[in-house]
Order: C-alpha cells, then sequence, then structure tokens
C-alpha cells in the first residue's frame, strides 16, 4: 500500500479518553486544574453557570463539582451553590427568564437524587426521590420542572455504569426512566411518561403541552439503538412520531411547534454523538436528512427563534454552524481545532442565537471558559493559566485505501537529536466516535497515562481510522461488517506515516485501547506481528460468545447487519480468537467484574487462549466496575500495569 503522508503542528488534538486510563486524579504538587462541565449560557447571553472543581490532587476519591455562576463577559464569580457535599451534580438549567437555575444532586450512597432551585446565592430543595434522576428543564412558562427520574432504580444510568447483581430471575425487573414534573413553586412529583418506556433524551414543545423524546420498551442499557422518537402529551399518553433505522440524539422542536429536529447515524454509544441531521413533522412522517453527505459528524443541536444551531466535528475542528432547513447552505459560525463542551451539545447558544460560551481545552492548552457574540468567542476565565503545554503535538494525515485519514502524535516537548523513540499506539472506543482533545498536564491531573509515556521518552500516536466522526456518515459506516478490516490497514499505514514523519523506532511498538479499542488490541496481536507489546481494556475476543454474554446487544446489528444467530459467519470472521494460534505479542488485559457492554469473560477468554499459545499475558478483573473503571485507586493500577508492561517489553 502507498502512503503519502502530510504533517503539520498543531497545538490541539482529537482524543476519545477512556474513564479507564485518564480518569486518575492527581497526588502531584502544584497547582490544582479547574475543571468546567455541563456548561449553560443563560438566555440573555449575560450569564454562565458551569459545574466547577479544582483537582487538588492526593484524594482518595474525585473532586467534588459545586455549582458556580459567572458574569459571561469578565468570568467573575457571582454565586456558587453547593447544597449537598456528599452529592454529584448534574447539568444546571437555566429558567426562560434567566434568574433562577434547577439543578438535581444525587447521593449515591444514600440512592436518592434531590432537586434544587436556586437563585440569588440561596438553592431550595424542591424534592427528592429514591433512586436516581437527571437532566432538570424548565417548562417554557417557566411555572414547572421536568426531569428523568428513575424511582429504586437498581443501578446507575448509562450501560458503562457497573450492571446490577445478575441474582434471581433476570428480566423480570427493568429501571424505567420516565419523565416527571413537579411545580416550580413546589409540589409533588407527577410521573407523565408510560412506564414501559425508557426515556433517554427529551424536550419541552414550545407551548408546554408535552414533550418530544427518544424512547424504547424494555431494558434501557440494551434499547437506545432501537429507540424511536416520540411525543408524549399532557396527559403522559406517548405517540410515535417517527421510528428511523438510525440512531438517535438530541431532539428539538422547532418556534412554532410544527418541525422536530434531531442527530440521527450510525452510533454505537448513548452520548457519543455524531451523524446528520434530520427534521420531521410533529405530527408524523418520514425524516428528512438535511445535511447529507457532509463532510462531517453533528453532534449538537438547538433551535433559537426560528434559526436551526448545531455543531459538529469537522476534521480536526469544533465548529459552530447555522443549518438551512431548505436546501440552502449551513454557514459555519465559528470553528477550532480544540474540545468544545456546552449545554446545547459541544456549546451552549442566547435565546437569540447570536451569543454563545463553551468550555475548550486542547492537549497543550488546560481547560477555560470562552463566551461572547459569534464569532468572537474570548477566554473569560484565567484559574489554569499556570499550566503550560507538556507535550509536542502534530496532526498526521495519510492515505488509506480510498480514504484520507488524520491522527495525532504526542510526544517530549525535547528530543536529542538522531535518537529514535518507542510508540505506542491508542485506538479509541466505538467504533462509532471521535475524540475530543484533553489537555495533558504535569502529574496525573488530566490524561496522566499520556503524560506519564512521553515523560519516560515514548511517542503516543492517536489514529481516526475509518469508523470514526469527523468526515461523514460515509466514512462512519465504512468499517460496518469489516470490524478490523480496513480499520486496522488505516492504522498500520499511519504508523508507516508516523515513522516516516517522527523520531519513532518502528521496531519499538506497542498498542492500547478500551472497549472497542480493546477489541481492535486483541485483533491486532491476532493478524499482526509489528508490535512488540499490548494493553486490551474491557476487549472482545469472540463476537458470537459476546452476543449472549453482553447487556447491549442490540447495538451489534446495525454494524454487522443481522444478528449473531442469522449470520454466524461474519461475527466468527470478525473474532480474535479464530486466529489466536498467530498471536504472539505479550497482551496484558483488564476489565470490571460487572461490566455490562463487555463482560469479563470476553478478557478471561482471550487470556486463556493466549495462555494456551504460551504468550506472556496478564489479566486483572477489578471488583465491582463496570465498563468504565471508577474508583481512583484502580484507574492508578491500570496505569501502574499499562506503564510497566510497556516499559518491559520496549524500554
Amino acid at each position: 500500500m502507498q502512503v503519502k503522508a502530510k504533517v503539520k503542528v498543531a497545538a490541539q488534538a482529537v482524543f476519545l479518553a477512556t474513564a479507564a486510563l485518564s480518569g486518575a486524579m492527581a497526588h502531584a504538587e502544584g497547582p490544582a486544574l479547574r475543571d468546567y462541565r455541563s456548561l449553560a449560557l443563560s438566555g440573555a447571553g449575560d450569564r454562565v453557570v458551569a459545574l466547577e472543581a479544582n483537582d487538588p490532587g492526593g484524594l482518595p476519591r474525585r473532586p467534588h463539582s459545586t455549582v458556580v455562576v459567572r458574569d459571561a463577559a469578565s468570568g467573575k464569580v457571582l454565586n456558587e451553590y453547593d447544597p449537598c457535599a456528599t452529592c454529584s451534580y448534574d447539568r444546571p438549567s437555566w429558567a426562560p427568564d434567566g434568574r433562577s437555575l434547577a439543578f438535581i444532586a444525587s447521593d449515591s450512597k444514600a440512592g436518592t437524587a434531590m432537586l434544587f432551585v436556586a437563585q440569588q446565592g440561596k438553592a431550595r430543595q424542591l424534592l427528592t426521590i429514591k433512586g436516581v434522576a437527571n437532566t432538570a428543564r424548565w417548562s417554557p412558562d417557566g411555572q414547572r420542572l421536568a426531569l428523568l427520574a428513575t424511582l429504586n432504580a437498581r443501578k446507575q444510568v448509562g450501560a458503562v455504569e457497573a450492571g446490577a447483581p445478575q441474582v434471581g430471575e433476570i428480566g423480570e425487573v427493568e429501571d424505567a426512566q420516565r419523565i416527571a414534573t413537579v411545580p416550580a413553586a413546589g409540589g409533588a412529583l407527577k410521573l407523565l411518561s408510560p412506564a414501559d418506556s425508557y426515556i433517554y433524551e427529551y424536550d419541552w414543545t414550545p407551548d408546554g403541552q408535552g414533550f418530544v423524546a427518544t424512547g424504547a420498551k424494555g431494558n434501557g442499557d440494551n434499547n437506545w439503538w432501537v429507540a424511536k422518537l416520540l411525543h408524549i402529551d399532557a396527559a403522559g399518553k406517548e405517540r410515535v412520531i417517527a421510528a428511523p433505522n438510525t440512531q438517535l440524539n438530541l431532539p428539538h422542536v422547532s418556534e412554532d411547534g410544527k418541525t422536530v429536529a434531531y442527530i440521527g447515524g450510525l452510533m454505537s454509544d448513548f452520548g457519543s454523538i455524531g451523524g446528520d441531521v434530520y427534521t420531521v413533522p410533529l405530527a408524523g412522517g418520514e425524516p428528512v436528512n438535511i445535511t447529507p453527505g457532509y463532510a462531517g459528524s453533528f453532534n449538537g443541536l438547538a433551535w433559537r427563534g426560528k434559526r436551526l444551531l448545531a455543531t459538529a466535528l469537522i476534521g480536526a475542528d469544533h465548529a459552530a454552524l447555522e443549518l438551512s432547513t431548505s436546501g440552502g447552505k449551513h454557514a459555519v459560525l465559528w470553528s477550532a481545532p480544540a474540545s468544545t463542551s456546552g449545554a446545547d451539545g459541544r456549546m451552549s447558544f442566547s435565546a437569540d442565537g447570536t451569543m454563545a460560551a463553551a468550555a475548550v481545552e486542547d492537549f497543550r492548552t488546560a481547560p477555560h471558559i470562552v463566551a461572547g457574540r459569534l464569532p468572537q468567542l474570548k477566554a473569560v476565565t484565567q484559574d489554569n493559566a499556570a499550566f503550560t503545554p507538556q507535550v509536542s503535538v502534530q496532526s498526521i494525515s495519510w492515505s488509506s485505501d480510498a480514504f484520507r485519514v488524520q491522527g495525532w502524535l504526542l510526544g517530549p516537548e525535547k528530543t536529542e537529536p538522531g535518537k529514535k523513540y518507542p510508540m505506542v499506539v491508542q485506538v479509541h472506543g466505538g467504533p462509532a466516535a471521535a475524540a475530543s482533545p484533553r489537555y495533558v498536564a504535569g502529574g496525573e491531573q488530566a490524561n496522566p497515562l499520556i503524560r506519564e509515556l512521553t515523560a519516560k521518552g515514548y511517542y503516543v500516536f492517536l489514529p481516526n481510522p475509518r469508523g470514526s466522526y469527523g468526515q461523514g456518515q460515509e466514512f462512519t459506516r465504512a468499517n460496518r461488517r469489516d470490524f478490523g478490516g480496513g480499520d486496522l490497514r488505516d492504522i498500520l499505514s499511519g504508523v508507516d506515516a508516523v515513522t516516516k514523519a517522527a523520531p519513532v523506532d518502528g521496531e519499538r511498538l506497542g498498542m492500547v485501547g478500551h472497549s472497542y479499542g480493546g477489541f481492535m488490541t486483541m485483533w491486532t496481536v491476532t493478524h499482526s506481528q509489528r508490535f512488540k507489546a499490548a494493553v486490551a481494556g474491557a476487549g472482545i475476543a469472540n463476537w458470537i460468545s459476546y452476543y449472549g454474554q453482553n447487556g447491549i446487544d442490540q447495538w451489534m446489528v446495525p454494524f454487522f447487519g443481522a444478528t449473531a444467530y442469522d449470520d454466524p459467519a461474519i461475527y466468527r470472521a470478525a473474532s480474535p480468537i479464530e486466529s489466536i494460534k498467530a498471536a504472539r505479542t505479550p497482551t496484558m488485559m483488564y476489565v470490571g467484574e460487572r461490566d455490562v457492554e463487555t463482560p469479563a469473560v470476553q478478557s478471561q477468554e482471550f487470556w486463556h487462549g493466549l495462555r494456551a499459545m504460551g504468550v506472556p499475558t496478564s489479566l486483572t478483573i477489578y471488583e465491582g466496575e463496570g465498563h468504565a473503571i471508577r474508583k481512583p485507586d484502580n484507574q492508578r493500577d491500570i496505569r501502574r500495569r499499562t506503564i510497566g508492561w510497556f516499559d518491559r517489553y520496549l524500554k
């Protein structure tokens, strides 16, 4: 295969950080990194609220976030709310008048969730439920609040969380996340959506008389991939607006109440959004793709008056756009090669759509809040000004088959002339994902695995092979029924491009990945001898057995084209265990004991096969953990083992 490399130096990068590899907390001395999450701009654009926390290091748990309100022009802190020191807070929401906030506080130990309304420095508790809750939203008239509530929940919301113990009659009782409402002045909680439907996302209709939502019957972890677009009226009656064959995210209704817009596409994880934008009448009908063939992946959406605004990953850049709903040109309002986050996907827009705010970071620039009138957004916080670049960054692009592929190469800030360095390839999860840039800090505060590897003289390569977001749906769909085929060719040709562009020793290569990245690691060591060491987190060894073991089998049909019972050959052809006799690469593995998405038995099966082949291997199963490894001590242990494994075989 002929590979053409194009290199440009950049201060930003795209990277999907797994919770297991990059979420550990700091114990190093130095300034505390300020984190900003769930940012929302007020309707007038004059204030911004976010969940903020300092990571001071050395803590046995994650830092406690507080709800912080700032002046959007200066970044000055106006109010800070922290009514529950033992709780974690969910995304805050502005009231239509811009004076009040609503947010949910969850106490995981007590198994309760509380709804608060805050104004002028004081927070008032509106209600408490036994279970979990999220996504508080004000009605258009500001008189009511809605939220998603799961009463008596058996687990935290989301398939990446630790699964409920599998004892008793399996499937007899399922958690049901429902839309609920409560008067803003206080009163009883009213469960509205049907008890047999699991609601994933929702928004009020402009008249305040109902909701548009995505939902499905049955198990919430498993059925997001077959969710339908729903209307739920004030009495709780459910009506199907559309049942497209794509996955759905972010449904919103136009100002006149006639049209629903949503993001649809081939998506492999709830919350990891990338696709085209569709519209459909609220009354029902056939959805229309208003961004067909767009060379980017949309990940945010908001109606502002008659304007339909969106955010998208376009190549390596995150952008804000105004979309035409009538076949006209889609206008880019702002873009930058950086990671952004906000309440409307990757940004938050004012009520008239002229102003925006976001939390922004990249590999060399620490997180900060930007705000202003589009397209002139400026930094309004300086909390992380003391944090300096810790790594070198290059954007690498190369040709592979018919595609132009992009990836990021991170390395030590300083290298010795003439010296070659080992390199670790880190494959993102998904597979339909693309990564957001994450600042690499000193010590362990952000991206600790990358920081420790580069500090020890490694390069780290982050490819975005076919199947990733950022280049449109054709590119995202290009690995359907071809897991490990074209995407591995993309990665290997990307390694060739890197070795021509940087002082990387092609004889000292390692690979690491989590989830789909874990599968790709298992696949690679059974189909290539180029890597001298590998680390597979929460991988998949055998797609046939996996189909019957995991709690999310619905995701597989859009990617394989059929169930494992209807087309077992395609599942078997993509299974690393089928080629286990070709494995030679020392491979370490880890997984959570109660992983719903990639059960621990998959790692055990691959570990058993490697041992039978005489290949050096190690497997660690973390008690009580799910797909996302949450406990800081376990995160540190994974990182310690990973670096030790690469040091043993690559140094």
